[in-house]
């Protein structure tokens, strides 16, 4: 199922034994889109602390409760290291996570970090598309910087297609078997009025981070033809199979 992520902020974060705080922000990997890393707001419980929870230690939510169940304790996520949410998160900092919970860092193992793993130790075989990701993630992570992104940041990044400006990044749309962002949605408001398009992280090329930019590969020709988009509606295989055909990649779902 795909989820938007402005739809889960703020979802309460429910442990195996009560309550942990809220659902304050995604960091993804630049390189591959993918989720690494859940950040929640811990509140009054601790303080105001923020903590970094990774996908495998996540479930699905439940957008009837506003609930996001987490594969933890109140006692593990307390016990676990301090986010400095005035740095970027470095990978030292990650390290420290895995080695708290007894996890495999993705970037050593080479598996899969979401999906039904559990705490204290992460024992599945590699699956498809992080088989797909590797290459990407080997390049990126070579010099040791995890290359992660803010989601609340990027929202509102101007988009830029290959002839001109088209609009700004909304939201984005995450699928829940594995957290990988499968589409930013992108409001063209102030250029072709009342319509949102999808952007599949495949079309984007070069992300200018200082300027706040998101250069598309495509022209805004094609961005206005493709599928329409409304925001409400559930997107289904039959809708992103026309999606990705019209773009010319006939593997929805697939990453970059």
């Amino acid at each position: 199922m795909l989820w938007n992520a402005s739809q889960i902020k703020g979802y309460v974060i429910a442990a195996s034994d009560g309550r942990l705080g809220s659902v304050s922000d995604f960091l993804f990997d630049d390189a591959s889109w993918m989720t690494r890393w859940l950040v929640v707001d811990t509140g009054h419980w601790l303080s105001g602390r923020k903590v970094l929870l990774p996908p495998m230690a996540l479930g699905h939510p439940h957008p009837t409760e506003h609930e996001f169940p987490v594969r933890l304790t109140r006692h593990q996520v307390e016990a676990s290291p301090d986010l400095n949410a005035d740095e970027p998160v470095s990978r030292q900092m990650e390290s420290r996570v895995y080695d708290y919970y007894g996890w495999y860092p993705y970037w050593e193992s080479g598996l899969y970090t979401g999906g039904y793993g559990f705490a204290g130790g992460f024992m599945g075989g590699p699956t498809d598309m992080e088989t797909r990701h590797r290459h990407f993630i080997d390049i990126r992570h070579a010099d040791g910087d995890p290359h992660l992104r803010s989601i609340a940041a990027v929202t509102g990044y101007h988009i830029h297609a290959s002839d001109g400006a088209i609009g700004h990044v909304d939201d984005f749309l995450m699928d829940d078997t594995d957290w990988s962002i499968r589409y930013l949605v992108v409001d063209t408001k102030n250029w072709w009025p009342r319509k949102k398009v999808l952007i599949s992280p495949r079309s984007a090329g070069k992300i200018d981070w200082k300027s706040r930019l998101v250069n598309l590969d495509v022209d805004r020709q094609k961005v206005k033809g493709s599928p329409a988009y409304n925001g409400t509606e559930t997107l289904d295989r039959a809708y992103e199979a026309r999606f990705h055909a019209y773009y010319g990649d006939d593997r929805p779902g697939d990453q970059p």
